[in-house]
């Protein structure tokens, strides 16, 4: 997990990168982490819950596929931490090999046609990855809704998937390998992402936060890791959660702490079967108003594009 520092195998395979893109919510983490056989990317049912790129690292004896993971593409907001995410999801989508353009069932809305037009300006390869299709109750409508939005761009494959399930996910890996060129392994074949394990741990307390508080809070607040070490054969880790206001900071304590403790107790659980050691996690809530509305401040608590 941690930064590459080993020289990878020079054997020449496939290797190359597909960045995984859409509107906020039509599950391109759970696709990634589905994928990789491991969370490496969190999940909620909140929009717009992946904030940076991650990558995703898959090696097989034939290939060695990077996946990106992206914020959600949508119309940008008035918050620094909107532009933010949207900056972020476009710059990858010029450096990739195939973009995986994910979408939800029978649905085209407003912001997958942004994402669409988007992807337009690139002269990549895309396939249409079209999720959830396990909700679809009526599956005789899938194949005319599949040729209607055949239509809307030269697709290089439409594939229906369901990303919680794992249906379907070898036909996809297939058609990615076919687009990857031929190269040099570029990571290690034991790396998994390019994130450090401060960076993963950070992300499933917000995690956790997100789908504990629904709709309260979780736009305005993120995590930040002031501790983490190794004693005695326990890692310590001591996260600081901020937030924009003294009301914010009540609710995710909760009443005599019991969010706060619900959450470091579900967040711990999962530290520790990703870091395979006892961890020991202290949770504090700190205010810092207007975070997510002042580039400054975002940069200070690790929004910085990379």
């Amino acid at each position: 997990m941690m930064e590459n520092t080993e020289q990878p195998d020079n054997s020449v395979s496939r290797c190359g990168y597909a960045a995984i893109v859409g509107r906020p919510n039509v599950g391109k983490s759970t696709l990634l982490n589905h994928i990789l056989g491991q969370k490496i990317s969190i999940t909620s049912r909140r929009p717009q819950t992946t904030r940076h790129r991650i990558l995703g690292i898959k090696t097989t004896p034939e290939a060695q596929i990077i996946y990106v993971d992206t914020p959600g593409l949508h119309r940008a907001g008035k918050r620094a931490i909107n532009r933010y995410m949207n900056r972020v999801a476009a710059s990858v989508i010029k450096d990739v090999d195939v973009a995986l353009f994910v979408v939800e069932g029978l649905r085209w809305t407003t912001e997958d046609q942004d994402v669409l037009d988007r992807l337009k300006t690139e002269n990549i390869p895309v396939i249409l990855v079209v999720n959830k299709v396990d909700k679809v109750t009526d599956k005789e409508a899938l194949l005319p809704h599949f040729q209607k939005v055949s239509g809307y761009m030269d697709f290089v494959q439409i594939i229906p998937i369901s990303a919680r399930h794992g249906t379907n996910m070898d036909a996809l890996e297939q058609e990615i390998l076919r687009l990857l060129p031929l190269a040099p392994h570029m990571y290690p074949e034991d790396q998994v992402t390019d994130r450090s394990e401060r960076f993963l741990v950070a992300e499933l307390v917000r995690e956790k936060l997100t789908r504990r508080l629904g709709q309260e809070v979780p736009h305005s607040l993120t995590v930040a890791i002031e501790q983490f070490s190794e004693e005695n054969g326990i890692i310590n880790i001591t996260a600081l959660i901020w937030v924009e206001k003294q009301g914010q900071k009540s609710i995710v304590i909760g009443k005599n702490g019991s969010v706060l403790k619900e959450v470091g107790t579900q967040a711990r659980q999962d530290m520790e079967r990703i870091l395979d050691n006892k961890v020991f996690l202290t949770l504090w809530v700190k205010v810092k108003e207007g975070w997510s509305e002042n580039e400054r401040a975002l940069r200070s608590l690790g929004y910085d594009e990379t």
